[in-house]
This record gives C-alpha cells, sequence and structure tokens, in this order.
C-alpha cells in the first residue's frame, strides 16, 4: 500500500476508532442508566459477569479500579441486587462477589435488540475477516489495559 493511502487508511481508522469508542461508552451509560447502575458500576458487574465470582482485590486488578473503591462498588451491586458475596471454595476465609444470575439474565434482556443488529452486520464479513476483526479487539483490548496500568503507576498530575 502506497504511503499516502496507508496514512489516509490510518486517518479513517482513527476517526472510526473514536466514534466507535464514543458510540459505545454512551450506550453503555445509556444502559446503566436503565439498569439503575453508574457506568463504572455497571462495567465492574459485566467484569464479573465474564470472568466469574472474584475477590475485591481481583476486581480492582482486572478493572484497575482502585481497591478501596471496590468495596463500595460491591457495596452497591450487593444492594441492587445484581451481585452477592460467597464464601471462595478453595479458601473459606476469603470471599468473592458472584454475579446474580437473575438479575444478569435482567440486564440481557436489554441486549436483544442489539444481538439481532449485530448479528446482521456480521453478516457482511466473511469468516477470515471476522477472525481478523476479533484478532483486533482482542489485542486493542490487552494494549488499552497495559495502558491503563502504566497510567496508574504514574505519579497523579494534580495539584
Amino acid at each position: 500500500m502506497p504511503k499516502e493511502r496507508r496514512a489516509l487508511a490510518l486517518e479513517r481508522l482513527a476517526h472510526a476508532g473514536r466514534a466507535h469508542s464514543d458510540a459505545t461508552v454512551f450506550f453503555h451509560a445509556a444502559l446503566a442508566g436503565l439498569l439503575e447502575l453508574n457506568p463504572t458500576d455497571y462495567k465492574a458487574m459485566s467484569v464479573l459477569e465474564r470472568l466469574g465470582p472474584m475477590s475485591a482485590g481481583e476486581l480492582a486488578a482486572s478493572t484497575g479500579l482502585a481497591a478501596a473503591s471496590v468495596t463500595n462498588l460491591i457495596d452497591r451491586l450487593v444492594e441492587k441486587g445484581f451481585v452477592r458475596r460467597v464464601e471462595d471454595p478453595a479458601d473459606r476465609r476469603r470471599v468473592l462477589a458472584a454475579p446474580v444470575a437473575a438479575k444478569v439474565a435482567q440486564a440481557r434482556s436489554y441486549f436483544r435488540s442489539t444481538r439481532q443488529s449485530l448479528a446482521r452486520l456480521y453478516e457482511r464479513y466473511s469468516e477470515r475477516e471476522l477472525e481478523t476483526i476479533a484478532d483486533f479487539l482482542e489485542r486493542n483490548a490487552e494494549r488499552l489495559n497495559a495502558e491503563l496500568m502504566a497510567m496508574q503507576r504514574r505519579p497523579s498530575q494534580r495539584k
């Protein structure tokens, strides 16, 4: 690909990436509101659903949130019925936050039309293209998580 064509493609990708990110954040913020959760609590619940029950420290490590704030976050999710505290089967001294299946199902019901429209969008792409898209999304998530961890290690710029 000639340099100018690649530059144009990268510019389009940057613009599309920002538009995608904006739409994703606003969509999930609106959905969090429908569930009467703040966006951070909503996404933390999503992490618990995806990765399974975990301790507050593990949730902090998985999300990049401060450990102290995760305890309050779990309290809020427990209070609203999205999460329950359970004993760790491997170590009864540890407490895990576990998603409540009925509440997760309720949240998933809001995604019915989204899953349908996404399935229609996927039809445009070959299996190879879908694999490329999945690879990009996986690698970008890893990159963003690494950036988040690096950001947290930097001294605060607040004065």
